[in-house]
């Protein structure tokens, strides 16, 4: 039996997956937790890595390993190596001024078709344009400017403060594509962008190639034998997009505290209307994809006011008609970002004294959260990238309710893969491709939602209700 090591650094945690790279089938795992906060040392995920490896039982027996982290974060080194600052994850906000700065430079249409990205402070660009703006001194100091799961590789291969060779370092497109300086249509930086940001050049992780190897582990790491082949790694959303299988025509929909709708194309977009960013995958096609905030917290709070978990909200949103008598609710409890409007806030909508109950309200939730996902799903046609099947997955997909909504909001079939740890999946079959040169085709359990009739009166009332607040 042949084993990979996938790796998971995300917001949270570390998990480690030891996978049999003839199966996917898990042999074992082990996580650490990460700090809180929306900047974090970079030295603490190396430190949370080791930790997990150490919980998976050590990697003695794995013959390649390969990593995926959350995208977008903004690791800067200096010349010798070391991390400059703690790193701005894809959550902090701080660079909003940044996004104005860089449109006065460039207008919003012209990053959108340089890169396929509307600008947003999650974009690793407007956060080293915060970076020279706001603390110059660091700006100064900043020799190398890569990504989480960049300098987690760089890592394994022994680099750092010891060895501090920048030009060492590598990423994949599918993280490059999330920078706001690496285009879909030339494959390459745009480096006028990335000095637009900073100033001037540095150094930026060399592209690696869909299934090439990033290089080989060093000796000395605890638990991790020397010489094992390293996969290119992988942003989240494309590391999970992999383990999925997805094809060309296939549509994922996550839900988990927020929204994220994405899909498998040959060609990269170019949004006009912001909707979709264009992201790479990990294959050589494109990942076009679009969040909400707003998604199973919709959940959480009016479960809250009603005094029920998620599956009595469930139960109780099932005794309720479609359309919930007329009762709209518009999820926009903390801003929205799809639709682009930070300062909106959740409302209830065509309330009438018959209509407001418990069951109503119940199921309102339901329908605004999924009509709010289903609008990025329509983008996509709009946009010309084909959807004949769509994934449900994240940790609201087990919900009976959401189940039994989603079928009536759109016209695909609806698939549910199996709970899993999809990104240390998705590493692992990077992992695996060092090997072998080509990605493993490893079966994944599904579960079919039953097709119904359209209730095209969710949808309308979801307009009516955002045309009602000037939001369209």
């Amino acid at each position: 039996m042949t084993l990979v090591a996938g790796v998971d650094s995300s917001t949270q945690s570390c998990k480690v997956l030891v996978v049999d790279a003839d199966t996917g089938e898990v042999v074992r795992e082990g996580r650490a937790p990460h700090p809180d906060g929306t900047a974090v040392d970079p030295n603490a995920w190396w430190d949370a890595l080791l930790a997990a490896v150490e919980d998976a039982g050590g990697l003695d027996d794995v013959a390649a390993i390969s990593v995926g982290a959350q995208q977008h974060g903004m690791v800067c080194l200096d010349e010798r190596g070391e991390v400059v600052r703690d790193a701005l994850l894809w959550n902090d906000t701080r660079s909003h001024t940044a996004v104005n700065s860089l449109h006065e430079d460039l207008p919003p249409e012209e990053w959108v078709r340089r890169t396929g990205l509307a600008l947003l402070p999650s974009y690793t660009v407007t956060k080293v344009r915060w970076l020279r703006d706001d603390e110059p001194d660091n700006a100064a100091r900043t020799a190398a400017v890569a990504l989480p799961h960049d300098h987690l590789t760089w890592r394994l291969r022994g680099f750092g403060p010891n060895d501090p060779d920048l030009e060492a370092l590598t990423t994949d497109r599918s993280d490059a594509s999330g920078t706001g300086y690496w285009s879909g249509t030339t494959e390459d930086y745009d480096l006028e962008l990335f000095e637009l940001a900073l100033g001037r050049r540095a150094v930026l992780p060399r592209v690696l190639g869909p299934t090439d190897s990033a290089g080989t582990t060093a000796e000395g790491l605890p638990g991790i034998p020397a010489g094992l082949p390293i996969g290119v790694g992988a942003g989240d959303n494309a590391a999970a997009a992999l383990a999925l299988q997805l094809e060309v025509g296939d549509a994922v929909m996550s839900l988990g505290t927020s929204g994220t709708v994405y899909a498998r194309t040959d060609r990269p977009v170019q949004d006009e209307q912001r909707v979709h960013a264009s992201f790479a995958d990990c294959t050589g096609d494109h990942l076009p994809l679009a969040a909400t905030l707003n998604a199973a917290r919709n959940l959480d709070v009016v479960g809250r006011l009603l005094g029920l978990d998620h599956a009595a909200l469930a139960d109780l949103a099932l005794e309720a008609a479609p359309g919930a008598d007329g009762l709209a609710l518009l999820p926009y409890f903390t801003g929205e970002r799809t639709p682009n409007l930070p300062g909106a806030r959740g409302s209830l909508h065509g309330l009438t004294l018959e209509n407001l109950t418990p069951a109503n309200l119940a199921r309102a939730t339901f329908e605004g959260m999924l009509a709010s996902q289903v609008v990025m799903l329509e983008a996509l046609a709009r946009l010309g990238v084909p959807v004949h099947r769509l994934l449900l997955s994240g940790g609201a997909a087990d919900n009976r309710a959401l189940r039994a909504v989603l079928p009536h909001l759109v016209d695909v079939p609806v698939e549910v893969p199996s709970p899993g740890e999809y990104v240390a999946l998705g590493a692992a079959a990077q992992a695996a491709a060092t090997l072998t040169g080509s990605f493993p085709r490893w079966a994944t359990d599904r579960t079919s939602l039953g097709r119904t009739e359209l209730t095209p009166v969710v949808a309308e009332q979801h307009a009516a209700a955002k045309h009602a607040l000037g939001y369209t």
